[in-house]
């Protein structure tokens, strides 16, 4: 699974021109999984990652970063996403959720720039199903390297690149609100969500979601 995912990145840069990536790291399973893939594809000094916490930083980020050689900065994001909230006057904790993921695409895609960078996406396949991402926030990249794998699948590449075990046995979050988990708000264990879309169980209530969500999947429409 490495080799051909690493050797497609690969060929993907090249045939768009460019040299360098840009990676908003978090310290989570999807995030150094992309990491590493993409330090095997380009080379390490041509990958930058960034943290950008709004709470504590997740130790596990400096892990990753050791491991591949990689760039990296660290940069908070409390300052900015609470003066937006101020601004629009929320202090609920799914819109500060949606907040902080756009301020990050807002930074990553500023460093881009700078790096004359494209923005590698974590997501994956199975969060890009349900809908699980923030439009124009965690969703706005311009490649998704493992967004062909479904989140097991993610998990069985994490081992086989070494990825270290503590990434690997906790909780996935997304980190936009304390004590949040991924399959705490989703009502379902990414096995049990993996098996349903995997099987095409069209009866099974993880179907009716990824069909409410197709918005979130397409682009504008156009009237």
């Amino acid at each position: 699974m490495k080799g051909e995912l690493v050797g497609r990145i690969s060929s993907y840069f090249k045939r768009k021109g460019f040299k360098k990536a840009v990676i908003g790291l978090s310290g989570g399973v999807d995030s150094s999984v992309v990491c590493f893939l993409l330090a095997d594809a380009l080379g390490a000094e041509n990958i930058y990652t960034y943290s950008l916490p709004y709470f504590e930083e997740d130790p596990d980020v400096e892990k990753v970063v050791e491991a591949t050689g990689v760039n990296f900065s660290r940069i908070t994001t409390k300052e900015p996403v609470d003066a937006i909230c101020k601004l629009v006057g929320t202090e609920d904790e799914l819109d500060m959720g949606n907040v902080m993921a756009r301020v990050r695409m807002i930074m990553l895609y500023y460093f881009a720039r700078k790096h004359n960078a494209l923005v590698a996406g974590t997501g994956n396949k199975t969060e890009y199903l349900l809908g699980y991402f923030t439009k124009h926030g965690d969703i706005a990249c311009d490649v998704l390297p493992i967004g062909s794998l479904y989140k097991t699948d993610v998990y069985a590449l994490a081992r086989e690149l070494g990825i270290p075990g503590s990434i690997l046995n906790k909780k996935p979050t997304a980190g936009l609100w304390s004590g949040q988990t991924d399959e705490g708000e989703l009502g379902f264990s990414y096995e049990d969500i993996d098996k349903a879309l995997k099987g095409n169980d069209r009866s099974h209530p993880i179907w009716k979601r990824v069909s409410e969500v197709e918005h979130k999947r397409i682009g504008p429409d156009i009237i």
